[in-house]
């Protein structure tokens, strides 16, 4: 309703330019000639009027559709399995959420307004030229098919080349995304010079890009603006000769000049819009890529809503897990069960699944062949949410987030109290480090946790699964960083204080598992040891060799 307000008093103003101009020719009193300019007035205030409603509506509502855009992205990347991790680098998912969505946004706001507004602005000059003069619209129109032809020549040139720029920019971002991230390795072995040159490269290539987009930019906007030109000539020559044989008068005359200039822009803009249009759909492809990638865990119709709480027994029945695009499975026939309460010790050599055995728990993947049970029922009839939220786990890489450290522990915890932070922290040790710190658990942390060492990183997280109070708590890999003597203080008053969790540890030393109910021994994806510490150096297979060795190496540091 704004658009076509706006476009019916912005069109009727030359003609009411046509009538004044007549009647001056014809003589008029200034008390008319006052009311014709009054009304040109009137005119213009109501465009402005109907112009700003237009505006403010529009590239709101585009705001807006960003807003909701980026919002169900971010939440969708949030339910993707960690395998789309593999596959997608951080910066070119940044790219999308950023250049792209703006792409996109533009022609949500700008390219529809322009192109609407536009539109009717067409078929409404072109009305009133015809009713002035019919034979002189003819005219005036002739450039038109040109235009037509050079838009459609160059908008899939458009099309291809902003594809093309805007993955070159996802690749600029990951690579920015890397070197930051791992900026550290980048100066430690002197490769600032060499990653420099590696981005320039790439920078060149977007600006290579870039320019050619220009270009073809260039000539579509330069041919609507000679054309446009050709049909101003055209109107003068003929309408010159029309006002000089008194066919049209010269108020006639005149709003035809103004009604071209007021196709101008409509038609120079076309080719705007229709590369602005181009530009987003190009985007539009890339974000839809991701939107239209279903999450592979979810809730199904198997899942039962009526569960709100699991107590920690596991079993494996038979499971067998194998990664995409790949040939050979990761674990093959597990078969265990884990009362609930109980501590399971995971070990084996590097890229025996240890991890994988844990990631299948807290479903970050699904099993490809076999059943994974908890408290009796298959994982997949537990609701998604209930299961994670009755779950604790270390993974093998800590991640801190740039925040407080205590943001940082009660991440993931809806209602808490200083006491119980202060419980998990005492009960992962890092609370002695912390009473050092200034503002002790306020301190603010770097990217990553970058100012606290590995083994206050890891006991944070610890501390992190520990106040959420889980039915089963799985550490993998989760005192890796931290010396015997603290890991054993751990340990011990995880046997006295969680008693009645279900305890999963993935572990390299012995030392860390050897007090477990049952230890498992991992080995090319199948179980080939288990049974308690004892029974297992007993059997004077894998686990004794392993502990023999770590004994060994310990009273040589010792010596």
């Amino acid at each position: 309703m704004f658009i076509l307000g706006s476009n019916v008093f912005y069109a009727i103003s030359p003609r009411v330019l046509k009538l004044t101009i007549d009647k001056i020719e014809a003589g008029i009193e200034p008390r008319t000639l006052l009311m014709y300019c009054s009304l040109l007035v009137a005119i213009a205030f109501g465009h402005l009027i109907f112009r700003f409603f237009m505006r403010t509506t529009m590239i709101s509502a585009s705001r807006k559709i960003e807003y909701d855009i980026r919002n169900d992205y971010f939440s969708h990347l949030l339910t993707l399995p960690i395998s789309f991790y593999h596959n997608y680098k951080t910066g070119d998912l940044m790219a999308r959420a950023t250049n792209d969505l703006n792409a996109v946004r533009n022609v949500v706001g700008p390219g529809i307004m322009h192109s609407t507004s536009n539109i009717m602005m067409f078929v409404f000059v072109i009305a009133l030229m015809a009713y002035t003069s019919f034979k002189l619209t003819l005219f005036a129109l002739i450039p038109l098919p040109l235009i037509t032809l050079v838009s459609k020549l160059t908008m899939k040139h458009i099309y291809a080349t902003f594809k093309k720029a805007q993955e070159q920019y996802s690749t600029i971002t990951a690579k920015v995304q890397e070197n930051i991230s791992g900026v550290r390795v980048v100066k430690a072995y002197v490769q600032e010079d060499r990653e420099t040159q590696i981005f320039s490269t790439l920078n060149d290539r977007y600006l290579e890009l870039n320019l050619k987009l220009t270009k073809i930019r260039s000539v579509l906007f330069a041919s609507i603006s000679l054309f446009m030109g050709i049909a101003l000539a055209v109107l003068i020559w003929v309408g010159g000769k029309l006002v000089m044989t008194n066919t049209i008068s010269v108020g006639d005359f005149v709003a035809f000049t103004v009604w071209l200039g007021m196709l101008a822009w409509p038609l120079i803009s076309f080719g705007w819009i229709l590369n602005m249009i181009q530009q987003g759909a190009a985007s539009l492809t890339r974000i839809a890529e991701i939107l239209d990638i279903p999450p592979a865990i979810r809730d199904n119709e198997l899942t039962d809503k009526s569960i709100r709480a699991i107590s920690g027994e596991i079993e494996f029945r038979d499971v067998s897990f194998r990664f995409p695009n790949t040939d050979a499975d990761t674990l093959r026939h597990i078969n265990l069960k884990i009362p609930h309460g109980t501590t399971l010790a995971v070990v084996g050599h590097t890229g025996s699944g240890k991890s994988t055995f844990a990631n299948l728990i807290p479903r970050l993947f699904e099993p490809t062949d076999g059943h994974l049970l908890i408290d009796g029922r298959d994982i997949i009839s537990i609701p998604l949410k209930t299961l994670r939220k009755h779950i604790g786990m270390v993974p093998q890489e800590t991640f801190l987030f740039s925040d407080t450290i205590a943001e940082n522990i009660s991440f993931g915890v809806d209602t808490f109290n200083g006491a119980e932070l202060e419980a998990a922290a005492s009960l992962s040790t890092i609370a002695h480090d912390l009473d050092k710190f200034p503002d002790k658990y306020e301190t603010l942390l770097g990217e990553r946790g970058i100012t606290l060492s590995g083994g206050q990183k890891q006991r944070t997280a610890l501390s992190r699964a520990i106040i959420r109070k889980p039915s089963i708590l799985i550490l993998d890999d989760a005192f890796s960083s931290v010396d015997s003597n603290t890991e054993e203080q751990i340990l011990h008053q995880f046997r006295d204080m969680l008693t009645d969790q279900t305890i999963i540890i993935v572990a390299h030393r012995i030392s860390t598992i050897m007090h477990a109910d049952h230890i498992i021994v991992l080995d090319d994806g199948e179980i080939i040891e288990q049974g308690t510490h004892n029974e297992l150096l007993a059997m004077n297979g894998f686990y004794a060799r392993l502990f023999e060795k770590q004994r060994l190496e310990a009273d040589l540091e010792t010596l």
